[in-house]
């Protein structure tokens, strides 16, 4: 009886002990936060894709030479492809932020430190902890959060459909206009579909990220954007520090050929040195010893705040939509003038007052000016179908960057609510650093030409009407004769 006692009470002192341990445990656990760690886990996946040799010779070849780009962008392949670096450098800071912020939650101390080793393998290619995985690794590491995304999605769905079920059920246990058969059916219905519905939520919360620890994940997560981040050093040809993981992550020939523009291109004959702005030429190299010497000391200097120089790069020029803030609404104003260059028949009058409502001073007055000298007839064949060919030689040049426009800015939108980017649309395939002055000429040789079509459209069908309206009294005339 007393060994009994004895037992009850140290029970009873351990209780709170082992409460708290386990308490301790389970705050360990993701939980909610697996949702957003699902949506980094895309973006980081989408990140190290977008970097596959495939892509990058699609960047080379396709995304920088689009006619637009060189036309109102810029033609340098060197300036074009530091912007498409210091981008996908902005996308991964932002990823590496909140990976920090997950790390002050973790045990590991190196994952609490992850902030500064992130900045420290940035800026010198210091890896302590070994984090930079082998390309093989780093595949496997992306099927292994492809299934946590995919499974922790699911999860999402379930636990949504579990809510509307279990409020469809109290409804229903409330409600009293039902026939009580009926009524005891549904509710039998719905206990059945909510009790399977439990299980399988229990299940998923076992199999996706609810119940990893937040050591496991950040760690997951803090050796991919490192993977990530050498990567994008290698690819676009910074020297990576003091870490050499040319031989965990290798360049491909065709990758390297994608990159660095070959002896016979025009327009660039550069190659990046320690970061996308700071370029160094190949007929650089043919100076003195002396020049040699400092050559080689750029070599091996990396640039300090890397983070920082690569986000300057990405703020626009003063010529630059961008900075006037006019990208996007140029953009929808393009599409507008696409549409009705579509179908000129088909615009009225109210639609014309609404698109010279969205047209800022500075188009009005060129427009104006265009316009005095075109006259007010709109009567000739030819010239219209001169305008029209004109017209749709601009758009092809000019359209893509609107439409790329509104879909990088509906990705950013879509990544604040933590889904998966479906576009490599970068900002320079877009209108936020086109020339202003440039863009804003070639709209107003669109709102000329669609003008002249528009009144001659007008001026045909008038004709037409009054040779019908002549044709039909001719022919009561010579009916009434």
């Amino acid at each position: 009886m007393a060994l009994e006692t004895w037992l009850i009470k140290v029970k009873t002192s351990l209780a709170p002990i082992i409460t708290a341990k386990n308490m301790g445990r389970k705050s360990h656990q993701v939980g909610v936060l697996a949702f957003e760690i699902a949506g980094l886990m895309s973006k980081l996946v989408h990140l190290w894709r977008s970097l596959s040799d495939k892509n990058i010779v699609r960047l080379r070849h396709e995304a920088i030479s689009l006619e637009g780009v060189r036309k109102i962008v810029s033609n340098d392949d060197t300036f074009l492809l530091s912007l498409a670096c210091a981008e996908v450098v902005e996308n991964l800071k932002l990823v590496g932020r909140a990976v920090s912020r997950l790390g002050n939650r973790c045990e590991d101390s190196g994952l609490r430190g992850f902030d500064r080793l992130f900045e420290e393998f940035a800026d010198s290619g210091k890896d302590p902890h070994s984090w930079v995985l082998s390309w093989k690794e780093m595949e496997g590491r992306q099927k292994k959060m492809d299934r946590y995304v995919a499974l922790t999605s699911t999860l999402h769905k379930q636990m949504d459909e579990l809510c509307n079920i279990e409020n469809g059920l109290k409804k229903l246990l409330k409600c009293s206009d039902h026939e009580q058969l009926i009524k005891e059916k549904k509710i039998t219905d719905l206990q059945q579909k909510l009790f399977w519905l439990k299980q399988e939520v229990k299940c998923l919360k076992e199999t996706s990220l609810w119940n990893r620890r937040f050591d496991t994940v950040t760690s997951l997560l803090a050796r991919s954007v490192f993977t990530v981040l050498a990567r994008i050093k290698l690819v676009f040809g910074i020297p990576i520090g003091d870490t050499d993981t040319s031989s965990v992550l290798p360049r491909s020939l065709s990758v390297s050929a994608a990159v660095y523009p070959s002896d016979n291109s025009t327009s660039c004959n550069n190659k990046f040195v320690s970061g996308p702005l700071k370029v160094i030429s190949k007929n650089d190299e043919l100076d003195d010893d002396h020049h040699d010497h400092d050559h080689d000391h750029k070599q091996h200097h990396i640039t300090p705040n890397f983070f920082e120089s690569n986000s300057k790069l990405l703020v626009p020029p003063p010529t630059t939509l961008g900075a006037a803030a006019l990208s996007l609404h140029y953009s929808n104003l393009i599409i507008v003038i696409e549409k009705m260059i579509g179908s000129p028949q088909l615009v009225g009058i109210d639609a014309r007052d609404d698109l010279y409502g969205m047209l800022p001073n500075s188009i009005r007055v060129s427009l104006r000016a265009r316009l005095r000298g075109v006259g007010f007839s709109a009567s000739d064949p030819e010239l219209a179908r001169e305008w029209q060919e004109a017209m749709v030689r601009i758009l092809g040049w000019l359209s893509p960057l609107a439409h790329n426009m509104i879909k990088w800015q509906s990705e950013r939108s879509f990544e604040q609510q933590n889904l998966t980017p479906r576009t490599n649309v970068l900002l320079l395939q877009t209108l936020y650093f086109a020339n202003q002055a440039k863009t804003e000429a070639a709209i107003t040789e669109l709102l000329v030409g669609l003008n002249y079509i528009w009144r001659f459209e007008r001026e045909m069908n008038a004709k037409a009407l009054l040779e019908c309206c002549n044709f039909n009294a001719n022919s009561n005339l010579d009916h009434s004769c």
